[in-house]
């Protein structure tokens, strides 16, 4: 997989990162992918499925985490290779970047991980995109050491994704001037949009989220120049077993994309 398909697709459109939060079993990612494929070619939009084989960052010791990572991992390449998409998943230490990139297309970074040195290395080795999430604690222009990191281990496949700056204890704010500034150092910049609107450190225990301003971001984000989106959906958010606070429901997809590509369109003109 090359990275400029992605970013240079025929259609002129942004690129789409989107699927669950985590693998929850093999005939929901399925039916999800399915959805997801049907619509994005016909919108002529490129598509990633995202999906994480494991959660490690969770508040509660009780959260769930996976169904186990051999078994998820094998969901995410049946899935790309029954509907001809790439996939991408989220690494949490060196020792998983080979293991993951058997499997996936594109290796993700966790944004509290996008410091982390020998895991940026290793995930660089194995020659696969590297999607580094910015840090809820850094600027946007500090990103560039990241991206640097895992270049000049020997891999130029980089894409970096804003997903918001913690905003005292318990929200995020994003700030849009930061995707044209991460855009200056060459690599795609990705908006995750779903990610960006969550209120962590709740008392509960459990994250919360602001689903209602999905569209607000994602339009917001198209409109300064994002080049892809990154959105975790679900068939049923009220039921999913990790982040479904925030995630879009996954019947309202289909009509965002339609409104955010009219906005690609306009500042494409």
């Amino acid at each position: 997989m090359n990275i400029t398909d992605l970013k240079h697709s025929d259609s002129g459109n942004f690129f789409l990162l989107a699927g669950p939060c985590v693998i929850e079993g093999e005939e929901m990612a399925m039916r999800i992918a399915e959805r997801i494929v049907e619509m994005t070619d016909r919108l002529k939009i490129p598509y990633v499925f995202k999906g994480s084989y494991r959660k490690a960052n969770r508040s509660r010791l009780d959260s769930f985490m996976g169904i186990g990572d051999e078994k998820a991992l094998k969901i995410l390449q049946k899935v790309s290779r029954t509907f001809n998409v790439p996939t991408v998943t989220d690494i949490h230490t060196a020792e998983e970047a080979a293991m993951a990139a058997e499997y996936v297309d594109v290796l993700q970074i966790p944004a509290f991980l996008c410091r982390q040195t020998d895991l940026l290395v290793a995930a660089a080795k194995t020659g696969k995109i590297i999607n580094i999430k910015k840090g809820q604690f850094l600027s946007p222009m500090s990103m560039q050491f990241a991206a640097d990191k895992v270049v000049e281990a020997g891999n130029k496949n980089v894409m970096i994704t804003e997903r918001g700056t913690t905003f005292g204890y318990q929200d995020l704010v994003v700030d849009f001037r930061g995707i044209p500034q991460m855009k200056t150092f060459g690599f795609p910049v990705i908006m995750d949009v779903t990610h960006s609107l969550q209120q962590p450190n709740q008392t509960s225990g459990v994250t919360g989220g602001m689903p209602q301003l999905i569209e607000t971001v994602a339009k917001a984000a198209i409109a300064v120049g994002a080049d892809g989106l990154f959105i975790e959906t679900h068939e049923n958010p009220a039921v999913a077993k990790s982040d479904g606070a925030n995630m879009l429901q996954l019947d309202l997809l289909e009509g965002l994309l339609t409104k955010l590509i009219r906005i690609r369109a306009a500042i494409n003109q």
